[in-house]
């Protein structure tokens, strides 16, 4: 069984990608632990829901999100080898609250946005 649950504030504005016929939706994302330094992950949102996602999500926003944990290593360009863990969402839920919601008096969205599962 693969599956991750966490809550996060965005770090910077979801980026909107285009991969063939798909749309990917990539956000950096920061979970704060107590008395500890942030972990931060990459999390990658699929098809219509990336879409609304990069519509309604800015820095600051707190989102709940669950998928699937990912793992890749690549080589670096100095030689040695580099690695990753991100999460493919499932469901992103947008969540109340956030500096920049605040400021910029966004709507918070009522209804979690479900992400089809891969």
């Amino acid at each position: 069984m693969n599956i991750v649950a966490m809550t996060a504030t965005l770090t910077r504005d979801p980026v909107l990608e285009q991969h063939g016929e798909e749309t990917v939706c990539e956000m950096r994302v920061a979970e704060k632990k107590p008395g500890g330094d942030p972990l931060f992950i990459t999390v990658a949102v699929f098809g219509s829901e990336a879409e609304k996602c990069t519509t309604y999500l800015r820095k600051g926003r707190h989102v709940a999100i669950s998928g699937r944990l990912r793992y890749r290593e690549w080589e670096a360009r100095g030689g040695g080898t580099r690695s990753e863990h991100s999460i493919a969402a499932s469901r992103i839920e947008f969540l109340p609250g956030g500096s920049r919601a605040e400021e910029d008096g966004a709507e918070v969205k009522e209804q979690p946005a479900a992400v089809p599962a891969d």
